[in-house]
């Protein structure tokens, strides 16, 4: 065990050329912001997907119906999200001090 070395310079190795910064600060508003706006441009995707399979543009049936349900599934998740926002709002509310 005293031929053993240690091994100082892999951690250097590894984060080598690697950015050290701070993580990301975001309130709670900008991230609901954030996911409002990828949810809104899922919808669109989805939108213009059907649009394009109805007028002949697109023959890809397969990626139309993967936009509409990641659309669908990204909005039933929100509306989830906003359900248990509710609750927690509400049963706060209802709380005695």
């Amino acid at each position: 065990m005293e031929n053993i070395k240690p091994l100082n310079g892999i951690p250097d190795i590894i984060h080598k050329g690697m950015k050290k910064t701070e993580p990301k600060k975001t309130d709670f508003s900008q991230m609901i912001k954030n996911a409002m706006k990828e949810i809104n441009t899922l919808q669109i995707k989805a939108d213009k997907a059907i649009e394009a399979l109805a007028t002949g543009e697109s023959k890809n049936i397969h990626q139309t119906m993967i936009a509409i349900e990641k659309a669908d599934i990204s909005f039933k998740m929100m509306m989830q999200v906003r359900n248990k926002l509710l609750e927690a709002y509400k049963e706060i509310m209802h709380m005695q001090f």
